[in-house]
């Protein structure tokens, strides 16, 4: 019996060693560069994972192509307006002020155009699409009348009068109507020629500049719109998705374009069964705890049931002791932090007192900018008297210009003839003035007095509440204009040879209009006392 397990024993290591010696023979073919079998293993193609699919992009889609009509009002602006503004800013001063309103002007118009090939003709039509031309009119026709004292006024006119040559789009032929423009101009215009064509030629350039953009306006409506402004009313969509459109509005880049590309998909990790899964978020930094996380989202039912409690659920709000009451402790109020006190928890809560609200410096603690009465060539600027019952005195001539600004119950006394005043943002100002060339500009004046001697041939009054005018014998021709005026009374004059008392005249404030056979009509309120 031990014989025949020794025989078997010995059967098995036998075996062991055959498939050893085979095995080793294997791996000795395997090493060996010039065994056919290796030679089979590197002719086999070596199989490569395929790679996944990349995500493809559309192609950002290519600009819309700009109508033939706005590329040439582009060249205009360009070309015509560029080099008006050019001009303006060499010459500074207001007119570079003016000069960049015209830019913004046809800006806004050519907004209004490129709408017009976009859209249907609105009915009525919204006010948004000529907010932007009507704020640089404004702005053009406002630095013209603020500035009526100024040396450069023949300027600002100039460029005021033209700028009306922009509303050609209610016009059947506004060619036409933009030539005509042109002779308004040219009134103002030529004075400046006549002034400056041996003294300025920069000044000469600027106003031939400016006849030059209006005369190229009239030669591209003639191309492009001969008959009218016209509208895409076949295809056109609402005006003012069209305005957003042209403007950029939402899902539009900066100018218009189209969007940026989304970002690339974060990359996600296979998992067996299909499923793609993100990267698991970076380890916190050593020391510092994971954050916590999220508690589920409960459902209302405690919240109704509280609210249902009615008057029960303010039993468990405490009364607030005197010593904390922060309206009656200033102390308090001073602090950052109020009284510390343990809640029902037994937790102390601390609570910052709001930061107080920045109130504006009173005006006695505002820093004044010092008096100032001043010769400058031809023109005397008075600004920043303050002192009830001062008398300035202005010894002024007959081609000196008198700019009044920030002046408060002050008296100022011009007892020569000079050439025009302007008068600003002033308060309980009195003025005494002898006789003035051209005309005496009163705007955004309150409580003011007023008393002319001598000849003044117009008084314009705009944005004054409260005033008293008092003219004399000599002064009875002059014409007054008001604007936005309240509490305006003219006094005049008895009459010579009699013993009447003056006559107090009220400037009207309130206007009636109606329609009366087809004409609007405007006539005076007047109110019986």
């Amino acid at each position: 019996m031990a014989t025949s397990h020794m025989h078997n024993l010995t059967t098995l290591i036998k075996r062991l060693e055959a498939a050893t010696s085979r095995l080793e023979d294997m791996a000795m073919g395997l090493d060996d560069p010039s065994s056919p079998k290796t030679l089979n293993a590197a002719a086999a193609p070596e199989a490569v994972a395929p790679e996944p699919p990349q995500p493809a992009f559309p192609a950002p889609p290519a600009a819309p192509a700009v109508p033939p009509q706005i590329e040439d009002f582009d060249t205009l602006i360009d070309k015509d307006v560029r080099n008006f503004v050019d001009l303006g800013n060499r010459i500074g001063d207001l007119v570079a002020e003016q000069s960049k309103a015209v830019l913004q002007a046809f800006e806004a118009e050519r907004t209004y155009l490129y709408v017009s090939t976009k859209a249907k003709k609105p009915e009525p039509q919204p006010p948004e699409l000529m907010t932007e031309l009507h704020t640089a009119s404004d702005t053009i026709n406002m630095i013209r009348e603020s500035n009526r004292a100024s040396p450069l006024f023949n300027h600002l006119s100039a460029v005021a009068e033209g700028i009306v040559a922009l509303g050609w789009f209610f016009e059947p032929k506004p060619g036409a109507f933009v030539s005509e423009i042109v002779g308004g101009i040219e009134y103002y215009g030529n004075k400046v020629l006549k002034e400056y064509k041996e003294k300025d030629k920069t000044h000469a350039q600027y106003i031939q500049s400016y006849y030059q953009v209006f005369r190229s306006l009239a030669a591209y409506l003639l191309k492009h719109y001969p008959k009218g402004l016209t509208w895409n009313e076949k295809t056109g969509i609402d005006a003012l998705d069209a305005l957003r459109e042209v403007k950029g509005g939402p899902g539009a880049g900066p100018s218009g374009a189209a969007p940026p590309p989304p970002p690339p998909p974060v990359p996600t990790l296979n998992v067996p069964g299909g499923a793609a899964s993100p990267p698991p978020p970076p380890p916190p930094p050593p020391g510092v705890p994971p954050p916590p996380a999220a508690a589920p989202g409960g459902d209302m039912s405690a919240v109704f049931a509280q609210l249902n409690r009615g008057e029960a659920i303010t039993s468990g709000l405490r009364k607030v002791d005197r010593s904390e009451m922060t309206h009656k402790n200033p102390s308090l109020r001073a602090g950052s932090t109020v009284s510390e006190r343990p809640d029902s928890q037994g937790s102390i809560s601390r609570s910052k007192s709001p930061a107080p609200s920045k109130k504006p410096k009173p005006e006695s603690m505002r820093v004044r900018k010092p008096p100032r009465k001043d010769l400058e060539s031809n023109k005397w600027y008075i600004e920043n008297f303050d002192n009830p019952g001062e008398i300035i005195e202005i010894p002024a001539q007959q081609n000196q210009s008198i700019l009044i600004s920030r002046c408060n119950k002050t008296i100022v006394k011009v007892s020569s003839k000079a050439n025009a005043i302007a008068i600003d943002n002033c308060k309980d100002l009195s003025i005494i003035v002898d006789s003035l060339v051209s005309s005496l500009d009163i705007i955004k004046c309150t409580k003011f007095a007023l008393q002319i001697d001598g000849v003044v041939p117009t008084l314009l009054l705009d944005q004054v509440d409260g005033a008293t005018v008092y003219l004399g014998q000599q002064t009875l021709n002059t014409e007054v204009f008001s604007s936005k005026c309240t509490a305006i009374n003219i006094m005049l004059p008895p009459k010579e040879g009699t013993d009447d008392d003056t006559k107090e005249c009220p400037v009207p404030e309130q206007i009636k209009s109606y329609i009366k056979h087809g004409v609007l009509v405007n006539e005076i309120v007047e109110h019986a006392g």
